[in-house]
């Protein structure tokens, strides 16, 4: 016989189910924030399965027509956070807004980022399955990338990034398929591989082929001596053990490049003294994204915010943005963020410099030319010129746009008054 609920059992039922509610609840929000969707893809070229994770701008939410630069790190199941950082705190003003995509390199990591096969390194025989880079970057180059910008809504505007053995790989990438990336981050890379192999590749390569429209940064770590502290990076370069040839290694393709400027590679090169080889990739993702996007950092900016700014000059402020990131990324993008146009005309309204914030709300138009928003605040500058024919106009583009009977109310209500 069942017995019958009262509402003591039914009491001790909801804290049950409100427990496992609050458990599961826990459970989804265990961490505070997740980075990277992971993706597969079965390479031929590797005959295996090889993981990728994918970071894709907030904005593309509201906007899923857009498209953007992308980056790609080597050891993207270590990396990608730390790139997902830096990204999150400097895109839109001193970098571009851009697709992450973390490449990982768990398995067969030595195997695929080492540029020759060897069999004793240090004096010991080595017997880790390496030297394979040439078959990774193909599998890189025909098939992951196809991939990714048959997927994900990225330009063929491009960036690697790459630590130690994966920097070595970045350097490698960057001598044998310039045309892949635009831009190279090379971290601490193992340059003294294979007696210096690729050292050794890249000093006539740099010499003799131009680089125009690419850029490279690599970084050093202050671990230039294992066993040796007054090794410094004043006289590491006096050394000839097997210790130092790391660091040599590194200088030496750095003062390659010095050498060679007529291959008009942008070039940065910084050293990092109280960094070792497992710390130095935090600062130099950060300061290498930095250095290869200083063109993209905005001009002048406390021109936009000074009234005495004549309407003319603000104007060509803009084209010369347009002009450049167009001529950087080889196709054309809007020069300033849409909200920063918007704000910029509003605030010009509030400043009673009406033809500024008629340029501001026309620049929007022009450059996000399928944004509600931007009608919609183009139809706020006309009511403010009391031009109501006008802004009706604008907010029946806004309406058809979107469907949105906001925009439908508010037509009706102006033609009423």
């Amino acid at each position: 016989m069942k017995t019958k609920p009262n509402s003591l059992n039914i009491g001790k039922l909801m804290l049950v189910v409100i427990s496992l509610v609050f458990q599961q609840s826990r459970a989804q929000t265990a961490y505070l924030y997740q980075v990277g969707e992971k993706d597969s893809i079965f390479s031929n070229v590797l005959q295996e399965s090889r993981e990728i994770y994918i970071q894709i701008p907030e904005s593309y939410q509201s906007n899923p027509n857009r498209t953007y630069p992308v980056a790609y790190i080597l050891d993207g199941d270590v990396f990608l956070p730390t790139l997902s950082n830096v990204h999150n705190f400097y895109s839109g003003g001193f970098m571009p807004e851009m697709v992450l995509i973390g490449i990982s390199n768990a398995k067969n990591r030595t195997r695929d980022l080492t540029t020759s096969k060897i069999t004793s390194r240090r004096g010991m025989p080595y017997n880790e399955e390496n030297g394979e880079a040439e078959n990774f970057l193909k599998f890189i180059e025909t098939e992951l990338i196809p991939y990714v910008e048959r997927t994900y809504p990225v330009t063929n505007y491009r960036t690697l990034i790459g630590h130690s053995y994966g920097g070595l790989f970045t350097i490698f990438t960057l001598i044998n398929k310039p045309e892949l990336f635009a831009n190279y981050v090379s971290i601490d890379p193992s340059l003294d591989w294979d007696d210096q192999m690729v050292l050794k590749q890249a000093e006539k390569v740099f010499k003799e082929k131009s680089f125009e429209g690419k850029a490279l940064y690599v970084s050093l770590s202050g671990q230039l001596h294992m066993q040796n502290q007054e090794v410094t990076i004043d006289n590491v370069m006096e050394d000839t053990s097997d210790y130092t040839l790391f660091a040599r290694s590194n200088i030496m393709l750095s003062r390659i490049i010095e050498e060679s400027p007529k291959n008009n590679l942008y070039y940065k090169w910084q050293f990092y003294p109280n960094d070792l080889h497992g710390t130095i990739p935090q600062p130099s993702i950060k300061d290498g994204m930095l250095s290869l996007f200083t063109w993209f950092q905005m001009e002048n900016t406390d021109k936009f915010n000074t009234p005495d700014t004549p309407k003319d000059e603000l104007k060509n402020m803009i084209e010369f943005r347009a002009n450049k990131l167009e001529n950087h990324f080889g196709y054309s993008v809007p020069p300033f963020p849409e909200d920063l146009l918007n704000g910029l005309g509003y605030m010009n309204i509030d400043m009673h410099q009406l033809d500024k914030s008629k340029l501001y709300f026309e620049q929007a138009i022009k450059y996000y030319p399928k944004s509600v928003n931007a009608y919609d605040s183009m139809a706020d500058y006309y009511l403010a010129t009391n031009n109501n024919e006008k802004a009706l106009q604008m907010l029946a583009l806004a309406y058809q746009l979107s469907g949105n009977t906001y925009y439908k109310e508010r037509m009706l209500k102006l033609k009423i008054n």
